[in-house]
């Protein structure tokens, strides 16, 4: 054997046996160098690793943190989720929103009721809280989120429901200021001489019934409404001595109305102020009229009793309509009395019949002169919004037309004609059977079990009338500004001939637009000592 130190230290020290080498030969040469590099391989294969493990540890780590807070809010167990995210990236997200969507599908709200659960949650921050505190699966999200959605929306649809009834209920009250002005116009007639004095004066008696003037016809018991009808019509007459009003009331607001236009008679040409009281018919026409009102009465009833019993559970879209049908002047003696309007004035031929929430704007002498061409009533049909585009309703809007005898007489897409500013011709009128129709259809209504149309005088007229109509122009009748939102332009408005208040926010309402309110107070006298103190203006 053989040893040997380099002389430039020890750094390289070699041992050989030669007694090995001998008898091999070059074999025993190549095994120690296939040792050797094999010792050298691997050190550079495991440099080269560290060097990777440098480089792609870190990304790893932030990775591997980011799928652990991720996880931590959409799973049970972060390790349920970090395989299939570690790997896959947005798979996991499309497989969470489908599990998400199939949970709100098959989530069934166990309350049938409408009612929540006690204690159940309020807000989406206790939501938040609920999810966050207790970890829920996805499953118990949806479920949870299902049943407040639905709870919510029950709240709004309850709160939209309660806001319309009690919307409806205030335009059926009677304001403070106008009940002041009838009890001290009341007290004013029976101490002043002035407010007792005849209408018209002896001088102007004979115009009530000459063909010659304007009559206009307006049935009320709103002392307030007939002076803005009145005013505004003068106001806006070529020749105001032309006109003659006839004013019907009932016997309560008979006083007042007479001592309103009694002393206010310098504002008006002739007006004649007259109470049912004071009307002596025979004894046939009582008896019509009463059994109109029982049968109007009785079909307000029938429908009352029908939502009530479904707890008035409107119908999407139709709780507007049906608290308009159970208006209580659906009720009221004075609309119906418009179908004996010939035997309330004999003597006369033609008349423009006014409702009390009008205003006018224009001189309505043409009316008069307007050819009916043989019908009976003059009105507005056609609209200014154009085609297929009612100004009022149309006939589906009145009627049941699942019963045979309203589907075979009318036609459901048909608009009826408006009332509130009609004219009529009296002599016509009297030729025909309208009115006897009018208590047929009544008639017909009670034997069919009250189910033909909706509570009011105007369906039954609407039947009475079929084919005795004579279109106007639509710039002669605008209505609808009583709805809750006015969807006439402001063009059509001013240039409308008459403006009409159809619906439940009536001008003297608080409750009425304020865009169109303004209209009809610039024909309310504000300089009356009775409506300054009523404080009428206010």
């Amino acid at each position: 054997m053989k040893f040997y130190i380099s002389a430039t230290g020890i750094k390289k020290v070699t041992i050989s046996n030669p007694g090995v080498g001998i008898g091999k030969g070059s074999g025993g040469c190549a095994a120690a160098a296939a040792a050797l590099a094999a010792r050298r391989f691997s050190g550079r294969t495991l440099l080269l690793l560290l060097l990777l493990l440098a480089i792609l540890l870190p990304f790893i780590f932030v990775r591997f943190a980011f799928l652990v807070l991720e996880s931590a809010s959409v799973c049970d167990s972060p390790l349920d989720c970090m395989g299939l995210r570690l790997f896959r990236g947005g798979d996991t997200s499309l497989k969470i929103g489908e599990e998400l969507t199939r949970a709100l599908v098959e989530e069934t709200d166990q309350d049938v009721n409408g009612r929540g659960k006690k204690g159940s949650l309020e807000s989406f921050d206790d939501l938040v809280k609920e999810m966050t505190l207790k970890r829920r699966d996805i499953r118990a999200f949806a479920s949870v989120t299902k049943k407040m959605l639905l709870q919510m929306e029950r709240k709004v649809q309850s709160a939209k429901h309660h806001e319309l009834v009690y919307w409806h209920l205030a335009s059926h009250g009677i304001p403070k200021s106008l009940h002041c002005l009838s009890l001290r116009l009341t007290e004013e007639y029976s101490v002043n001489a002035m407010a007792r004095m005849r209408l018209p004066p002896p001088e102007s008696v004979s115009r009530l019934t000459d063909p010659s003037f304007h009559h206009i016809v307006i049935l009320t018991d709103n002392v307030l409404a007939a002076s803005v009808v009145i005013s505004s019509t003068v106001q806006n007459a070529v020749n105001p001595e032309k006109f003659v009003f006839h004013i019907v009331t009932d016997k309560k607001t008979y006083t007042p109305m007479h001592a309103w236009f009694a002393i206010n008679s310098a504002l008006s040409p002739v007006v004649e102020v007259k109470g049912l009281h004071q009307y002596d018919w025979p004894q046939e026409v009582n008896f019509k009229v009463r059994e109109m009102l029982d049968i109007h009465r009785l079909i307000w009833r029938r429908h009352y009793q029908n939502l009530k019993d479904s707890d008035f559970g409107f119908v999407e879209g139709t709780h507007e309509q049906s608290l308009q049908a159970l208006n209580p002047s659906c009720l009221a003696l004075l609309n119906h009395l418009r179908i004996y309007i010939p035997k309330l004035f004999p003597d006369l031929n033609k008349i423009v019949l006014l409702d009390d929430d009008v205003v006018v704007q224009s001189d309505l002498s043409s009316l008069w002169e307007t050819d009916l061409n043989g019908k009976v009533v003059g009105a507005v049909v056609d609209s200014w919004c154009g085609n297929n585009c009612c100004p009022g309703r149309k006939y589906k809007d009145y009627f049941n037309f699942s019963h045979p005898l309203i589907s075979s007489d009318l036609v459901q897409e048909d608009c009826a004609w408006l009332s509130g500013m009609n004219v009529f011709d009296l002599k016509a009128w009297r030729q025909t059977n309208i009115t006897e129709a009018y208590s047929t259809w009544l008639r017909l209504s009670a034997s069919s079990g009250l189910q033909l149309w909706q509570p009011g005088a105007l369906p039954p007229t609407l039947l009475a009338f079929k084919g005795l109509i004579q279109s106007l122009e639509p710039s002669w009748h605008v209505a609808g500004l009583g709805s809750r939102s006015v969807k006439s332009p402001q063009e059509i408005l001013k240039s409308a001939a008459v403006l009409h208040f159809s619906g439940p926010a009536k001008p003297w309402l608080e409750i009425s637009n304020p865009e169109v309110r303004s209209i009809w107070y610039r024909y309310v006298n504000s300089s009356d000592i009775f409506v300054r103190k009523c404080k009428i203006m206010n």
